[in-house]
């Protein structure tokens, strides 16, 4: 059984910068695929980015390339996301979820575990 606990939202400027932490709990942690994801209100869950569980392997989707790096400290048990350059549109509650799985899905269904989540605002 893996736990998940988000931390590190708030509300920021746009242009700004948020780093999200994704803290787990469980010895077999280190051997899970995470991914973040975000929901708008009104909106479906979407994919924003994803690691392998070395952490050689990352993806991420187009609306965020290029501004968010996700990288992951298998010693700490932590997977972060790293937000850069946020504009309005990246507000949301933003989950990460785990996978047993050796793969980086971008299906929210595909996953096993998830966090509570965490506000992003982003003002204008």
């Amino acid at each position: 059984q893996v736990q998940l606990v988000e931390s590190g939202g708030g509300l920021v400027q746009a242009g700004g910068s948020l780093r999200l932490s994704c803290a787990a709990s469980g010895r077999t942690f280190s051997t899970y695929a995470v991914g973040w994801f975000r929901q708008a209100p009104g909106k479906e869950r979407e994919f924003a980015a994803g690691i392998w569980w070395t952490g050689s392997r990352t993806y991420y989707a187009d609306s965020v390339k290029g501004r968010f790096t996700i990288s992951r400290d298998n010693a700490k048990n932590t997977v972060y996301l790293q937000m850069n350059s946020l504009k309005p549109e990246d507000t949301a509650v933003y989950y990460c979820a785990a996978t047993k799985d050796d793969a980086i899905y971008t299906a929210y269904d595909k996953y096993d575990y998830w966090g509570q989540g965490t506000q992003v605002t982003v003002s204008s």
